[in-house]
């Protein structure tokens, strides 16, 4: 029974992972290529600490411009270590 829940566990982690990854994907593009909607910045081209800086201050409501509205519903609920594994995955 020990191991059902500590895969059950993993594979919620794994989910819920990779929807937040998909759903920068859709607009910045697999390798964060894509300037979103033609007026975010490449985020492939930002530092680690300055992509989780810009995540936080979605949240926050303290970041952002014309996408401000759009990222902050993107963003909700997500947490550093999260934010942490996307910038691993897309910066470089």
């Amino acid at each position: 029974m020990k191991k059902i829940v500590i895969a059950a566990s993993l594979l919620t982690a794994c989910v819920a992972f990779a929807g937040s990854y998909d759903k920068c994907v859709v607009c910045h593009g697999a390798n964060g290529e894509k300037a979103a909607m033609g007026k975010s910045k490449v985020i492939k081209d930002m530092t680690k600490a300055d992509f989780v800086a810009a995540l936080k201050g979605y949240q926050a409501g303290t970041y952002g411009g014309a996408t401000k509205g759009l990222m902050a519903a993107q963003v909700k609920g997500m947490d550093e270590a999260t934010m942490n594994e996307i910038a691993d995955l897309i910066i470089k």
